[in-house]
């Protein structure tokens, strides 16, 4: 961004800073006022246009002020550098939001209710169980002509039941020999060494247990996903963007729509994290072009970091991602620490591997 000059910087920050207070286009005299008698409507206007034409502001209407871009709030966050920490105050108030909850799904479930409060946009908490968990028991039980409830439980303390759909029907009597097999065979296994044996094991065996070893792989991939599918995620605030677009936001009805599908589509909010956010990463990171991953989710800002949910640095240790989805006009130093601050919230907590 060399091409800008100070005073066009200085006119931009204005600009986005008033944006986010008022969600209304920002006009000249406006910026002119808060800049400083040394700097003229005229000279404004002018600078405003040049900030147009280097891609920074846009103007919806003719008649209208200008709003930023995407750029030009890359541009505000990089500026504000560290961020000032969160007041005592705040750090106490979500420290207290934390204090009656124990195990994962509790933390994580309040730490999305947390983050869209805090930043009026939707807050997003994810977890993923290490496939060096090992199985302790597996139980299936028959629902209906091809439904099985299969209920896995792993060392690390895991407990997790899912309705699977088969391909074909299975006896009880059948179930009952798969789970019996999978117990005597693989307990103390790690989970994906489990699947991985599973195959090697369909593949050797002969003939008239073809069809036993098939249905025994069929239920344990259905029961315990890809690693990707591992991943527990929990959503609040959705309707924060509703909002947003009632207040006069640049969401129109249609692309609203596509948003909020996107967003309950929880395996799509995985993809789009993990694309995003990586494990090594240390800081809260601040994405403002999610449509080149999700097309839907054009004009809406990532703001999230990786959480450590087991305390100490240690192999197979689960982590996790929280963070924040909304529109451009936020809070982002407040909206920034927030996440940080509860990232380091989840640590503390020194989570294992509880529910799931």
């Amino acid at each position: 961004m060399a091409e800008v000059t100070q005073r066009q910087r200085a006119i931009l920050m204005a600009i986005v800073d008033r944006y986010i207070e008022s969600g209304e286009p920002v006009g000249s005299g406006t910026i002119a006022a808060s800049v400083g008698a040394s700097v003229s409507p005229a000279t404004v206007r002018n600078e405003m246009v040049a900030l147009s034409d280097a891609g920074l502001l846009e103007q919806p209407h003719t008649s209208a002020g200008r709003i930023p871009t995407a750029r030009a709030f890359r541009m505000f966050v990089d500026g504000l550098g560290h961020p000032r920490r969160l007041s005592a105050q705040s750090r106490q108030e979500i420290d207290a939001r934390f204090a009656d909850v124990a195990g994962t799904q509790a933390v994580l479930e309040r730490t999305s209710h947390v983050l869209a409060t805090l930043s009026s946009g939707v807050g997003v908490a994810i977890a993923a169980m290490p496939g060096s968990d090992q199985l302790e028991h597996v139980h299936f039980s028959r629902l209906a002509p091809g439904r099985v409830l299969a209920v896995v439980v792993t060392r690390g303390g895991a407990v997790r039941d899912r309705v699977l759909v088969l391909d074909a029907d299975l006896s009880f009597s059948e179930l009952e020999t798969a789970a019996n097999f999978l117990n005597e065979n693989f307990r103390g296994w790690e989970i994906e060494r489990v699947r991985a044996e599973l195959r090697l094991r369909v593949e050797r065996e002969q003939r008239e247990y073809q069809r036993l070893m098939n249905s025994v792989e069929q239920l344990w991939t259905k029961a315990v996903p890809e690693s990707a599918a591992q991943q527990t995620v929990y959503v609040e605030g959705v309707a924060n963007l509703v909002g947003a677009a009632a207040m006069g936001g640049a969401i129109d009805r249609e692309r609203l729509r596509e948003m909020m599908s996107a967003l309950e589509t929880k395996q799509r909010l995985v993809d789009l994290l993990n694309a995003y956010i990586d494990a090594r990463q240390e800081s809260v990171r601040v994405v403002f072009d999610l449509e080149e991953h999700a097309p839907e989710m054009a004009g809406l800002v990532l703001i999230a970091t990786r959480a450590r949910l087991g305390g100490e640095r240690q192999e197979g240790e689960r982590l996790g991602t929280v963070g924040v989805i909304g529109p451009k006009r936020m809070q982002y130093e407040r909206t920034m620490h927030a996440v940080g601050y509860i990232a380091q919230v989840l640590e503390r907590q020194g989570l294992g591997l509880r529910g799931s």
